[in-house]
């Protein structure tokens, strides 16, 4: 069966909910889920929206999604997009619809003008960095990822 990749649409907001669930579960991350059904749909497609997202289809069922947004690189001057998940969901693994997912990715930003893709990827998922490692993706040794998040947030926006 043909895997087609479209954008997503608001009926498509259930089934990426949950593997985004799915997701966060396999990441070890589950206790951080937090989003709503509501939240996504205003994320996607409300007036204030700027993450792109994609679904990955085997006849009427979503088997896969990615959520993705630009970012600019000031140093180099350049826009890339940002993907923030690429999921599949366990039994269409090795399928091809991951690729097919990038690939979508891919075009839409080098129709834009980007000049590439990042991601991070848990330093443990090994098939993760093996898939794109196999796509020919670079792991750049020398960015750390910090975030300010709760309380340390809040104290540097007082």
């Amino acid at each position: 069966m043909e895997t087609i990749i479209r954008p997503a649409i608001d009926k498509d907001i259930s089934d990426i909910y949950k593997m985004m669930r799915d997701f966060a579960e396999f990441e070890r991350l589950g206790q951080y889920f937090r989003i709503t059904e509501e939240r996504l749909r205003d994320e996607l497609f409300g007036k204030d929206a700027f993450t792109e997202s994609i679904v990955a289809l085997r006849g009427q069922s979503v088997i896969g999604y990615a959520l993705f947004f630009p970012v600019f690189a000031s140093f180099s001057g350049v826009r890339r997009y940002f993907l923030e998940d690429l999921y599949v969901t366990s039994h269409a693994r090795g399928t091809g619809a991951g690729r097919l997912l990038l690939r979508e990715i891919a075009r839409r930003a080098l129709a834009k003008g980007f000049s590439g893709i990042e991601f991070h990827v848990l330093d443990w998922n090994r098939p993760a960095i093996d898939f794109y490692e196999k796509l020919g993706a670079e792991c750049s040794t020398t960015d750390l990822n910090y975030k300010f998040t709760g309380k340390a947030f809040h104290s540097l926006a007082e």
